[in-house]
């Protein structure tokens, strides 16, 4: 059953360099002290198994800064703690998020040695220029160096590309997309580029030096990634996410099903028994908290059963199988529903409400439309 996921989310706060997506540029350093931070991490894995639900994981996923910089031990204390204190589901998938770099790539094999089997790379592009344009300090060639690496020693291998950045046409998209196609991996994560408040690409749009997309070049190139992927047998499973049957991230399908997830480490959050956490997002004051609580929690809110439905509907409707009724039902406006699903843009089923591909598209303007 959905409801029965339980994940984990391990938050690893330090960068080694600075990115233009990073939340934590501050946090760029040079020198950890690892003992400390693998104890603090293991006090509040401990609170979270105290609190928290108590079935096996069914995943764990390693993000944050540059986890794959964590030192391998750390990682290995971790899972065991993990399985100590819930037990692993039969095939547990264990992620850890790393960028395409020959320094973290020659540490591959050591992470996977302490349980990891799943890695998800952040190659970008598959373009010199567009990298570049993104921020990125990998080239192409140190990026395929990394997956190649990666697909040697991981079970399970994805990575990102984003798209519809600027001056790219359709046959140049087709053309880095079927590359990717042919790598091999079972999972691929396809992001359109968006302006996130507080980036330089945001600074660069107000002086208008980044002009938007076209909204209808956008839609073609989406479509387009549709297709291209469902012949490659990676169909769409969720809004951006593309995988072989069997290959979904099984991690974010549980944010997706609005399952139980705990988060650990600065700035991770968590949902648990319909409770919502939030850790210290600056890890000093993380680490202040785990010394005087033994966790590092700065917010905790039961929340209403009409936010947890809104929740449930926007994470729900992202994916193809759509969202179960019972889960979203308080906080629908019936009459909209009706009215989208003559328009063929929704569809309810017995137990479910889906978005048709007629309204994937349209998701922000058909969520606005039917929430209560």
């Amino acid at each position: 059953m959905h409801s029965e996921a339980l994940a984990l989310y391990i938050h690893w706060p330090f960068c080694v360099s600075k990115c233009p997506y990073c939340d934590f540029n501050s946090h760029v350093r040079e020198q950890v002290d690892q003992a400390r931070w693998r104890d603090a991490l293991l006090a509040d894995l401990a609170h979270e198994a105290a609190v928290g639900p108590k079935r096996p994981l069914t995943s764990i996923f390693f993000g944050g800064g540059t986890p794959s910089l964590m030192p391998p031990a750390t990682v290995a204390a971790l899972l065991e703690a993990a399985e100590r204190q819930w037990g692993f589901a039969s095939g547990i998938e264990i992620t850890l998020e790393a960028n395409p770099s020959s320094v973290e790539a020659a540490r591959f094999a050591d992470l996977a040695a302490a349980g990891v089997n799943r890695v998800s790379l952040g190659l970008q592009a598959l373009d010199d220029r567009a990298l570049h344009f993104l921020g990125r300090a990998h080239d192409v060639a140190e990026g395929l160096a990394a997956l190649d690496i990666a697909q040697s020693v991981f079970e399970r291998v994805t990575f990102d590309l984003i798209y519809a950045r600027p001056g790219q046409s359709i046959e140049a998209w087709e053309a880095e997309l079927a590359r990717a196609l042919g790598f091999g991996t079972g999972h691929l994560s396809l992001y359109q580029l968006t302006i996130e408040p507080g980036t330089r690409f945001a600074t660069l749009a107000a002086k208008g030096q980044l002009p938007p997309v076209d909204p209808d070049h956008a839609a073609d190139l989406f479509e387009l990634t549709r297709s291209r992927t469902q012949a490659a047998g990676l169909p769409a499973y969720e809004t951006s996410n593309h995988a072989r049957p069997g290959e979904e991230s099984r991690h974010n399908l549980t944010y997706w099903r609005y399952g139980d997830y705990l988060g650990i480490g600065p700035g991770a959050h968590g949902r648990r028994h319909g409770c919502a956490t939030v850790r210290h997002r600056k890890p000093e004051n993380w680490l202040s908290g785990i010394d005087t609580t033994s966790h590092g929690i700065a917010e905790q809110e039961q929340l209403a059963p009409m936010v947890q439905a809104r929740e449930a509907l926007v994470m729900g409707l992202r994916l193809k199988e759509g969202v179960r009724w019972d889960r979203i039902a308080p906080a629908l406006n019936g009459e909209s529903v009706e009215r989208l699903s003559r328009h063929g843009l929704i569809e309810r089923s017995a137990d479910r409400l889906r978005v048709r591909s007629a309204g994937v598209l349209l998701l922000d303007a058909i969520l606005a439309e039917i929430a209560a």
